[in-house]
């Protein structure tokens, strides 16, 4: 059974009310007093996430593709920038996994064996049609613009509370739902970034074992 067939099995199977997508909605407009405070806010955030470069979550995938669409368990661990990223169909026990680092990564548990390439994204769109931005997702998944020499400069925008609620970068815009506070800090708990017809929603249950709402 090939990634998208076992994928779209599982969406059928695997409930993530949560994560339907919504229309985009437009951000508030700040007072240059309350933008100040929600940058300054968020470049402590970013601060702390470059210090915290070791952490884990567990949560729930939902991924289209303008003409197919497919959900599973999404296991995260990273180790500075070495990434480890399972994802699962529980009714058909399928499943695959990448690791690597900025340099290499390995895609196993497809059919036809185990594939290694040098960039992650494009070794997930060869081998199964999925649009995930892997790399700059590091970053993104826990609320912070991925790095700009890299993927180019980031647009930011905030809510009426403060809290980040958009980051466009790469042609991707990532917009964020809910927040956790843990370990000093706050964390998203649910996200959807989207290019095209490509889409990644996402609702983290953890954060490195700490429950999520």
């Amino acid at each position: 059974m090939t990634a998208m067939r076992w994928l779209a099995c599982g969406l059928i199977a695997l409930s993530l009310a949560g994560c339907v997508s919504h229309p985009v909605r437009p951000l508030p407009t700040l007072s240059v007093a309350e933008l100040a405070a929600a940058s300054a806010r968020q470049a402590a955030h970013e601060a702390w996430a470059r210090e915290h470069r070791a952490w884990s979550l567990q949560g729930r995938v939902a991924l289209s593709n303008g003409r197919d669409g497919g959900s599973g368990r999404m296991d995260w661990r990273q180790q500075d920038l070495h990434y480890d990223v399972s994802l699962s169909a529980p009714v058909t026990r399928q499943s695959w996994r990448l690791s690597g680092d900025e340099t290499a990564a390995t895609l196993a548990g497809l059919e036809g064996g185990t594939r290694s390439g040098t960039d992650p994204a494009a070794l997930l769109r060869e081998a199964t049609r999925w649009e995930i931005p892997v790399t700059a997702l590091t970053a993104w998944v826990r609320g912070a613009r991925a790095d700009e020499a890299s993927h180019g400069r980031a647009t930011l925008g905030y809510g009426a509370d403060g809290r980040l609620s958009r980051i466009e970068q790469a042609g991707w815009v990532i917009d964020y739902g809910a927040w956790q506070a843990t370990q000093g800090t706050e964390l998203p708990v649910r996200l959807e970034a989207r290019r095209a017809d490509a889409k990644v929603r996402l609702i983290v249950d953890a954060w490195d074992g700490a429950d999520a709402p």
